[in-house]
């Protein structure tokens, strides 16, 4: 593992926020009906001390594992560092996950305790937590018989000193979402856990006045480095989102100055705006002088981006056309590539510096190549120490010298800007005997506003074939019977030509089938951070495809 240049880990560094930020406010927690909660240093830091103290009375072994199940909230940060300040291990679960896989991972990662926090889906959810298990619920948690946070906090007397953790010691466990098989839990060290956020301080010039809005899954690597971490090395403001359908509101309050999305949902806010206004007449306006402005301004302002002067775009590629979009609005929508494995340390797009299609540089502190097979492999001191309890596993996801080998194909432009090509393992063949990559295919297909979302597949079929899930519009138009479907298939039919119009001879799709139920985390169609799961449509619909392909239809409704 690359070593990290900081030497100052989370714990120093929170110390020095309780102490010199103690009357600003840190987080602020929606609490429902509209009112929030303010939680400024002092008043974070004396919740942290007397959980962490409570934790270490009960004398589990140094190093234990703490799990989370929880939508983020201000507990969830507070307990990652009471966890760390007990000196023990961070285990979060996705708030989404299903029975089987929390009982999966708190029995892997041996948890001693779980806390239980914001959650939409525990009645199906609770079956999971062993009988002998102790737990604490959060104070936005459904009803439980577990002994309460705030009772806790309320009876414990605050830990008077500041441990600190060595650098590498092992902070917490993030279990992979799992887009294939059993989650594995990626082991982080205090050093790789801070390392890119130090990197992005600097390189965004993140200060104290920034407001930064969480709301993506806190168990995943992506939104734990981007804000919790970032939050703990600089003081910004640090807001939550209440739920999806105040998600709006929730940017609004916050209005964010650097903001974090996936392409998905960067597509939704886009759809969310022709909504209110087509795109000809968007496209007009826009183009008239001084009006064209005030409208771009209205439309930021609407979404509570208007004063955003950094937004970052991960998880997933997003269609150019779409980075386009936002930057004829003023906003210049910043790629970036990492994983799980190495924590987000790897590449990064710059202001005034990024190519559309391209993921970015790679940080400083970062090395990269790629291999005779097109796999990108990297080094950083991100990396992880190994995948938990699973050394067969480590050795075989590192290359002799200490590269990830990340499963994806890249390649570098004569600027040393990333691309990516596609997964190593996504290739599949037709029968013509060619290799097909489905990404940049979906890639082009996402760019047309009647789809959501797509999947390229067809392994051995004479050509490959996509289904598409629509957009979320023509799918509530397609519920309530008001849909014109013999105008949504002929723009489907033009679709398919013009993408067939830009690929190779071998790669051209022989049709578009529209999915016949929603994709979601829910249903697991997607991983929590909303990329596809591919083993999932194949299982789905892979009988039907051949069949499919003989209706001899440009379009197939499923």
């Amino acid at each position: 593992m690359t070593k990290t240049a900081t030497k100052e880990m989370v714990l120093e560094r929170i110390y020095r926020h309780e102490k010199d930020c103690a009357n600003k406010v840190y987080m602020t927690q929606p609490i429902g009906n509209g009112e929030v909660k303010d939680y400024t240093w002092s008043e974070t830091m004396n919740q942290v001390r007397r959980m962490a103290a409570h934790l270490k009375s009960l004398d589990f072994p140094p190093g234990s594992k703490i799990a989370i199940l929880s939508k983020n909230c201000a507990h969830f940060m507070m307990t990652d560092l009471a966890i760390w300040m007990a000196g023990y291990v961070s285990v979060a679960l996705y708030p989404t996950l299903t029975e089987d896989t929390i009982k999966y991972i708190l029995d892997h990662s041996e948890s001693k305790l779980l806390f239980v926090g914001k959650l939409d889906t525990w009645e199906s959810q609770k079956g999971a937590v062993p009988g002998d298990l102790p737990c604490i619920a959060y104070p936005l948690a459904p009803k439980t018989d577990y002994k309460g946070w705030d009772e806790i906090v309320a009876e414990t007397e605050p830990m008077t000193d500041s441990p600190v953790r060595d650098a590498d010691d092992t902070s917490m466990l993030i279990y992979t979402s799992g887009s294939t098989g059993q989650p594995k839990g990626a082991e982080h060290t205090f050093a790789s856990t801070i390392a890119m956020a130090v990197v992005v301080k600097d390189l965004l010039n993140v200060n104290p006045s920034d407001r930064m809005i969480s709301y993506l899954p806190l168990a995943h690597a992506f939104e734990r480095c981007a804000i919790e971490m970032l939050s703990f090395v600089v003081p910004v403001h640090l807001y939550f989102a209440e739920a999806l359908e105040t998600f709006v509101q929730d940017l609004q309050r916050a209005r964010p100055t650097i903001f974090h999305s996936v392409p998905r949902l960067w597509l939704k806010f886009q759809q969310g705006v022709f909504k209110k206004m087509p795109p000809k007449k968007l496209d007009f306006l826009s183009s008239i002088p001084i009006v064209g402005g005030l409208v771009k301004k209205k439309i930021l302002k609407g979404l509570g981006l208007d004063s955003a002067r950094i937004a970052i775009t991960g998880s997933a590629p997003v269609p150019p056309e779409l980075i386009e979009w936002y930057r004829g609005l003023g906003l210049e929508l910043l790629e970036g590539y990492a994983m799980t494995e190495d924590f987000i340390y790897s590449h990064l797009s710059l202001p005034g510096k990024s190519r559309v299609g391209y993921v970015g540089h790679l940080v400083r502190g970062a090395e990269s190549r790629i291999s005779e097979e097109g796999e990108i492999l990297l080094k950083s001191p991100g990396n992880m120490k190994g995948y938990y309890k699973e050394p067969e596993l480590t050795k075989e996801s590192y290359t002799e010298d200490g590269f990830f080998k990340t499963g994806d194909r890249g390649e570098y432009d004569d600027q040393g800007r990333l691309k990516i090509t596609g997964r190593v393992k996504e290739l599949f063949k037709s029968q013509k005997g060619k290799y097909i990559a489905p990404a940049p295919i979906e890639n082009l297909l996402n760019a047309d506003a009647n789809v959501e979302m797509s999947c390229v597949t067809g392994a051995g079929l004479k050509a490959p074939l996509a289904i598409v899930q629509l957009s979320e519009a023509l799918r509530e138009e397609q519920k309530a019977g008001s849909m014109d479907k013999s105008k949504v298939e002929a723009e489907l039919k033009a679709l398919l030509a013009s993408v067939n119009g830009k690929v190779e001879a071998w790669e051209k799709l022989d049709c578009l089938v529209v999915a016949p139920e929603e994709w979601a985390i829910e249903n697991e169609f997607l991983t929590p951070t909303m990329k596809i799961k591919r083993r999932t449509i194949d299982d789905a619909y892979g009988d039907k495809l051949e069949g499919w392909t003989k209706e001899g239809q440009k379009v197939v409704w499923a």
